[in-house]
């Protein structure tokens, strides 16, 4: 379920395969990945394009190309970029392959194809980032207090509203929350500056080692690491961890560190 620090993550690939490089052939191997673009009008002003260097804004990827307009990624739940060897196979859930000059393929892979490509203009991009919140890799803790003030609702819906902030998703917040020892289901307005700020501080810390390692890591000193297990335990407390729906999501939380 690409979050933040997978996107990241896939802009690397991208740096890595496709910056600076043309676009010499695509194959549209699944339509059902294209939004608000055909195939022919993808084929049209793609092939022989340039891409430049990619950018990330919450879950959202950017790729200007020279004389067309930005190629657009999002990844939904199963979403993913490869860059592969123009001699290896396809896959099958490879919905879109970009031939790339240098014998490089860039390959969009999605089994459920929630989300997906588009082309954008820059009016069309301006439109997507203004229906986001700030990046959370960006937000100072004066901004997060500021975007958390006055809320309503349980406060892991509000870090998961990307309208709020950009890029956080279901692992990340469970993470942050566990961290920062804040039950995800207590309303922001109850919250006391001093449990954001601990928020604010956690959130950084979780984003920066999961950037590194392109994923929320499943450490077992981390929740996310003891989240799947069959009989879960907190790695603080060592108690039975709880699970539950929160925001219309599965959330897990310890009951004891967690109040």
């Amino acid at each position: 379920m690409p979050e933040l620090p997978d996107v990241e993550g896939f802009r690397q690939v991208l740096l890595s395969c496709g910056s600076r490089r043309s676009v010499t052939d695509i194959d549209v191997r699944d339509a059902g990945i294209l939004r608000g673009v055909t195939e022919e009008r993808l084929r049209t002003e793609l092939k022989g394009a340039r891409l430049g260097t990619a950018w990330r804004h919450g879950k959202w990827l950017f790729v200007p190309t020279d004389g067309a307009p930005t190629l657009v990624f999002h990844f939904g739940m199963t979403g993913s970029l490869r860059c592969c060897a123009r001699e290896e196979p396809i896959e099958a859930h490879d919905r879109l392959v970009l031939t790339l000059d240098g014998a490089r393929n860039l390959c969009y892979r999605d089994q459920r194809k929630l989300q997906g490509v588009q082309l954008a203009d820059d009016t069309a991009v301006d439109r997507i980032l203004d229906g986001l919140g700030p990046d959370a890799r960006a937000v100072s803790r004066e901004e997060f207090l500021e975007l958390l003030s006055g809320r309503r609702g349980a406060v892991k819906g509000a870090l998961m509203d990307q309208s709020v902030i950009a890029g956080l998703g279901n692992l990340l917040c469970d993470e942050i929350l566990w961290r920062s020892h804040v039950a995800p289901r207590i309303p922001v307005r109850n919250l006391s500056e001093k449990s954001l700020r601990r928020i604010h501080a956690a959130m950084g810390r979780v984003l920066t080692t999961s950037v590194r390692a392109g994923r929320v890591p499943p450490r077992r000193s981390w929740l996310t690491g003891r989240r799947d297990d069959s009989e879960p335990q907190c790695p603080r407390c060592g108690d039975s961890l709880r699970s539950g729906r929160v925001a219309g999501r599965r959330t897990v939380w310890c009951p004891r560190c967690q109040t």
